[in-house]
């Protein structure tokens, strides 16, 4: 399986083979979480100024701020693999002849 890139807004890409989970920013932990993040040096964020809508935990420790909702992401990223599906010359295997 390679690389996949998905655009989260704002001329912002994100490699999600690292992503561990895409949440809302509502809740009062997820909160504390980016104020954790953000002391520690571990916050990415790419929201360009906008409103955060989605936090993207890494398998690295990193937390990124998107301003694109979770299901826009997740949405994008299924278009991604459903491409790469019906177009072989997409995907990462190469038939032999």
């Amino acid at each position: 399986m390679g690389i996949e890139l998905v655009h989260i807004g704002f001329g912002n890409i994100l490699t999600m083979n690292r992503v561990i989970a895409i949440s809302p920013p509502n809740s009062a932990p997820i909160k504390r979480i980016i104020q954790e993040g953000r002391n520690k040096g571990l916050l990415i964020d790419m929201t360009n100024g906008r409103k955060t809508k989605a936090v993207i935990f890494t398998d690295s420790g990193h937390i990124v701020l998107a301003a694109l909702a979770p299901e826009t992401i997740t949405g994008r990223l299924q278009v991604g693999r459903v491409s790469s599906i019906t177009r072989p010359e997409l995907s990462d295997e190469r038939v032999e002849l």
